[in-house]
């Protein structure tokens, strides 16, 4: 995935986060997850928790799938290096089973994550209402928006805001980059790979983990007049639990939902959904953050 702003064809993008996601087994329950090409300074979380849920994944069974994972992160990962992930089966019963998986660098560990499967079952189902909000076709895209408002944005932050991404994410109430004013912490987009994929459910999971860490943390920020480049802001992912509920593909438009209910003590806690067009809930998202500021 390239770093620099060349335009590269979505089919390119889109094989490049699979080929990132795909985790190369070196031992039993032993993984490496590669390196971004191009990738310079912290290695995105998003990347980290889908390489791990990959790991465990890759250490169960079908039809077992995953539903949930939990992991924190310890220390940032640098993308010098690649990232070991070893996977510890701490259980495995007729219907569920249970992973625990830690990603290390160096001989030091950056992230601990623990995963549940379960075997295909039948229940009670509820779900809550998806937002009305317009379709993505009517909505631009975040790289336009960006685009616009390149000119007041610094000039270190431009090659990292207008780089191509294999994820194409369109705001439907789209943040401001340039002095912005306090809002309500909610916040929502529609987002999907650029291409299509495979139908590999467990891929289609990984990409919905590593998409998954991409709109939270900024919606804590929302009612401070603040964002990820506001001089003497330090953001950073503490921990991520995603719950996912039913089948979905990552190469279809997906809603994400985000509100923040409250912020303190220099971190931020966030929630959010997932929908699919037709109105269903896949998953479910908590994050608490670090948004400290310095000065």
């Amino acid at each position: 995935m390239p770093a620099d702003t060349a335009e590269v064809t979505p089919e390119a993008l889109a094989q490049g986060l699979v080929d990132l996601l795909e985790i190369e087994e070196v031992d039993t329950d032993l993984y490496v997850g590669k390196r971004q090409p191009g990738g310079v300074g912290r290695v995105f979380g998003g990347q980290v928790i889908a390489q791990a849920l990959q790991a465990a994944q890759r250490s169960t069974e079908s039809p077992k799938a995953a539903h949930s994972l939990h992991a924190y992160f310890m220390r940032p990962g640098n993308e010098d290096y690649p990232i070991v992930y070893r996977v510890v089966r701490d259980f495995e019963g007729r219907s569920f089973a249970t992973r625990r998986v830690i990603a290390m660098q160096k001989g030091q560990p950056i992230l601990n994550m623990a995963a549940s499967f379960q075997m295909p079952e039948e229940g009670l189902h509820h779900q809550d209402a998806m937002p009305d909000v317009p379709a993505p076709e009517t909505l631009r895209s975040d790289r336009d928006l960006r685009l616009e408002n390149i000119d007041g944005i610094p000039e270190k932050f431009r090659a990292h805001m207008l780089r191509w991404r294999p994820i194409e994410v369109r705001p439907v109430n789209p943040r401001s980059w340039i002095n912005p004013a306090p809002q309500e912490p909610n916040y929502a987009n529609w987002f999907r790979l650029v291409a299509p994929i495979g139908d590999d459910p467990a891929m289609h999971r990984a990409v919905l983990a590593y998409a998954s860490d991409m709109a939270l943390l900024g919606t804590a920020l929302l009612p401070h007049g603040k964002n990820w480049i506001t001089p003497g802001l330090q953001t950073a992912s503490l921990d991520h639990s995603l719950w996912l509920h039913e089948d979905f593909r990552a190469d279809d438009w997906l809603l994400y939902a985000c509100d923040s209910p409250w912020s303190g003590h220099a971190r931020g806690f966030n929630r959010g959904k997932i929908f699919v067009r037709d109105g269903r809930l896949v998953a479910s998202v908590a994050q608490e953050g670090l948004i400290r500021m310095r000065k």
